[in-house]
């Protein structure tokens, strides 16, 4: 029996109408996978990662695009476009490509993942790069929608939210209830936003007793909200969070404030450090913003924090094939051999 899509799936908690259609490429559904390793270094009860890189372009922003782009195309706009690091670019392209509409993407020259980008190229949007950090992409774009009839399909269009928040259902629908704490990235803010929402809409629906603690973790070189001010050239390998003004700010500290959670820093050795361990130990291969999660949960507990009685889950935001440059760069090397038997069993060594 075929499953029902994300929208037809949560249909009572999104702003649908009989004229919003329904669409869908796979997105959704992602897996919650318990850890066979981090759980005990860390001290957890439980500890699940939420495996957003299975959605249809390899990450989260699939869960709120499809909203976006109905809702869009509900309203006969013909043209849509987003700043992005990356991912909403792929994202805002492969939504668009489904009904023939103009996709117009602006993102930082020479700053994007390769990965995403050819993922942009390939769904057929218009890709302008600027001398410019994310920041000034999105100013640009905004001042773009306020001028035209485009519509803006950045985390500031509430519809992104409201699709985004459907991760939180499935946490929920999976686990039972609510976790005790969720662990994210934290960029552009979007994403802590929309979680949180999204368990307090299910509270109130009476399918969870009770909401988690939101611990968000933002690069260190891109930690606005930490440091109380904008940064005007944000920095971290992690190009998915390198945000130095996130559009979410207030949301995201409400949702912390709400939640008694909290928003810290890690580092981009620490989140290296994740990244690799989430490959290495756990076969999770997520793109590097991905990690800072995870980096912030192992980082709480070297400091001595007591996580035994929780359960826990990490968001996974990303593929890992979005960004192959950086796995390859921070991976054991191959070894170079001759084709003969003895040259391989030689380096294979002894069993």
């Amino acid at each position: 029996m075929k499953s029902k899509c994300l929208l037809e799936k949560y249909r009572e908690y999104l702003p649908l109408t009989n004229s919003t259609p329904i669409i869908s490429i796979g997105e959704g559904d992602t897996p919650l996978v318990r850890s066979k390793f981090l759980e005990g270094q860390t001290g957890c009860g439980a500890l699940y990662f939420k495996l957003e890189g299975c959605n249809p372009t390899g990450s989260f922003k699939d869960r709120g695009m499809v909203v976006a782009v109905a809702k869009a195309t509900e309203e006969r706009n013909r043209a849509i476009i987003c700043a992005s690091t990356g991912n909403t670019s792929a994202s805002a392209a492969a939504y668009g490509a489904i009904f023939g509409l103009k996709v117009l993407v602006v993102v930082p020259r020479g700053n994007i993942a390769l990965g995403k980008l050819a993922q942009a190229m390939i769904y057929g949007a218009e890709i302008l790069a600027i001398d410019g950090n994310f920041d000034r992409a999105l100013e640009l774009v905004r001042a773009i929608t306020d001028r035209h009839p485009i519509i803006l399909v950045n985390s500031l269009n509430p519809h992104r939210i409201e699709g985004q928040k459907t991760a939180a259902f499935e946490i929920i629908d999976t686990l039972g209830d609510a976790p005790d704490c969720l662990f994210i990235p934290v960029g552009n803010a979007g994403n802590i936003t929309a979680y949180w929402k999204g368990f307090l809409d299910y509270k109130r629906a009476g399918k969870a007793g009770k909401t988690p603690r939101m611990m968000g973790f933002e690069a260190e070189g891109s930690a606005a909200i930490v440091k109380g001010k904008p940064i005007p050239d944000p920095t971290t390998f992690a190009s998915a969070i390198r945000i130095g003004n996130p559009a979410s700010w207030q949301k995201a500290v409400a949702a912390r404030d709400e939640s008694g959670g909290i928003i810290d820093i890690v580092t981009d050795a620490e989140i290296l450090e994740a990244y690799q361990l989430l490959g290495s130990r756990e076969g999770i291969f997520g793109e590097p913003a991905s990690a800072a999660s995870v980096a912030g949960l192992i980082k709480m507990s070297k400091n001595g924090h007591d996580f035994s009685s929780k359960q826990i889950v990490c968001i996974v935001t990303g593929s890992g094939l979005k960004d192959p440059d950086t796995a390859i760069r921070n991976a054991r090397q191959p070894f170079e051999l001759p084709a003969n038997l003895d040259a391989l069993e030689k380096a294979i060594g002894g069993f």
